[in-house]
């Protein structure tokens, strides 16, 4: 059995005296793809923030490859190998496309602020760039500025930007939220072939989505994840359709 990339542990998260999070444990196997699905206001995007440093646990422990990574700052959990996008579009829309990779990679590398006046001398940061233009099929785009992109390519750009770090374990916020059939079957082969021989961590609510990327589902109702299971045992599990499935299926089948 592959060991662990990420493990949650009893986290809470509570604002204020409102529980969001309810004591979740999760155990993302290295080298899986695992998708976290549940209705709107479940908790989701908090356990994301959680995960990647921008909000603080109220109590448990987060674990990244073995090691305690609750508390670390955004920057420090993603030089330890960790990489996430948001639901909201999060790219330098003046910056052409080329430049908004180039600045993950150069932070990814250890590059300072002060990095401007080196930036044309820094080859390990251009061609690592370029490889990820390659990757999400970006190439002809390069010199574009990324606020004109239509917005599946913004969505792709957003992908090479969490990529872009070499990071080993990547978590995706609805990446295809918004997009029309033929362009979320472009984006899942897309994170298919950006998460080859890595660990992802997809929340997503197209179910066909779900259920044609992950090795494993964890479904998180109220704070709580209530089953993990693979695909086809969660497709099946009875309190899951009456939690949230059924319906879910519903709203992608009229999609």
């Amino acid at each position: 059995m592959s060991s662990s990339a990420l493990q949650l542990v009893d986290l809470h998260k509570n604002f204020g005296v409102t529980p969001i999070i309810r004591g979740v444990n999760l155990d993302v196997r290295q080298g899986e793809r695992h998708a976290i699905i549940g209705p709107n206001g479940a908790g989701k995007s908090t356990l994301f923030h959680l995960i990647s440093g921008r909000f603080p646990a109220s109590s448990g422990q987060v674990r990244l490859n073995g090691d305690d990574i609750t508390g670390l700052s955004p920057y420090m959990i993603n030089r330890r190998g960790l990489s996430r996008s948001f639901q909201v579009t999060n790219i330098f829309p003046r910056l052409s496309v080329y430049e908004n990779i180039r600045c993950a990679v150069l932070w990814s590398l250890g590059y300072r602020y002060s990095f401007w006046q080196l930036v044309a001398r820094a080859r390990d940061a251009h061609d690592r760039a370029e490889s990820v233009l390659e990757q999400i099929n970006l190439v002809s785009h390069r010199d574009v500025p990324a606020g004109v992109l239509p917005y599946a390519d913004q969505r792709a750009l957003e992908i090479g930007v969490t990529i872009a770090s070499g990071a080993d374990v990547i978590m995706l916020d609805e990446p295809t939220a918004g997009m029309s059939r033929s362009e979320t079957e472009h984006a899942v082969a897309l994170i298919r072939r950006v998460s080859e021989g890595k660990t992802l961590l997809i929340v997503e609510h197209d179910m066909s989505v779900v259920f044609d990327l992950a090795d494993r589902i964890s479904v998180l109702v109220y704070g709580q994840v209530i089953a993990t299971d693979t695909p086809a045992r969660i497709r099946a599990n009875s309190t899951v359709q009456e939690a949230y499935l059924g319906t879910a299926m519903e709203e992608s089948d009229h999609a």
